[in-house]
């Protein structure tokens, strides 16, 4: 039996050797390290920036962090129809952000079905993101009431939407943007490049993981731990079956739960802040 653990943490530690060949070219190596710079400063990098500064300013509050309050959905204008169309182009600019990641890996001759975006077996996809989010999804909500019960986590408000006609689908739509925009960048492009720049399977694996804790650090430590760990199992998962649409569905999963499960428990059940 211990043969078998080790062999089955050997096998997880050590992922088969991908077929995406390290990049040679001096020039070429230069132009790609720098693409992946300039898609992280405009997309998820700068998010981890953001985040980082706003967790130094809410760590320098007189106020502790679990009284605090940090809204993931929250209105952006008081017309309505000008908030919904506002909630729309943040979606279409998450949309856009996986889209450029996908865009880019095409345009260095990398087919999404590489990378495991495709549709040849949409069952097994399914199946697989409904397991990932409960894997995540269950322990994520237990680290969170407990890094905020300790005082390291802000308390995180998924939606602060009104009761309007158009909360439901947007909640729906925003929970899809950040999964597509979040495991395509992260995860099929940054992961794809930093093989081709010759790093190893584990060290793109933790550099993706810990970009990912970092812009979720504006909730605190619950938020980054909890992501840190989410990059570490999503990023092995796909590095040993490069299927790619389980990562995406099972982070909507998680998003979706969350995000209509707290506008519909919120004041009604005393464990949910």
């Amino acid at each position: 039996m211990s043969s078998l653990s080790s062999t089955a943490a050997g096998r997880w530690l050590s992922p088969p050797s991908p077929v995406t060949a390290p990049i040679t070219d001096p020039r070429l190596r230069r132009l790609v390290g720098t693409e992946v710079l300039v898609v992280l400063t405009v997309t998820l990098g700068l998010s981890a920036l953001r985040s980082a500064l706003s967790l130094i300013d809410a760590v320098l509050q007189p106020v502790p962090l679990n009284q605090q309050e940090v809204a993931l959905n929250a209105p952006q204008a008081q017309a309505g129809l000008v908030d919904l169309a506002l909630q729309l182009t943040r979606v279409l600019q998450l949309v856009g952000w996986g889209a450029l990641g996908a865009y880019l890996l095409i345009r260095a001759g990398v087919a999404l079905r590489d990378v495991g975006l495709d549709r040849r077996r949409p069952g097994r996809d399914a199946l697989g993101a409904a397991g990932l989010a409960a894997l995540i999804g269950v322990p994520g909500l237990g680290l969170y009431l407990v890094a905020r019960a300790i005082g390291v986590s802000l308390t995180v408000e998924p939606s602060t939407l009104g009761d309007t006609w158009w909360r439901l689908p947007v909640l729906i739509l925003s929970a899809a943007a950040n999964a597509w925009a979040e495991e395509v960048v992260m995860i099929g492009y940054l992961i794809t490049r930093l093989r081709q720049l010759g790093w190893s399977e584990n060290r793109s694996l933790v550099a993706q993981a810990l970009l990912r804790g970092s812009y979720h650090l504006y909730q605190g430590l619950g938020g980054f731990i909890g992501n840190i760990v989410m990059g570490l199992v999503f990023g092995r998962i796909w590095q040993r079956t490069n299927r790619l649409w389980m990562q995406i569905g099972a982070h909507t999963l998680i998003d979706v739960v969350a995000f209509i499960g707290y506008a519909a428990l919120a004041g009604k059940v005393g464990w949910l802040p």
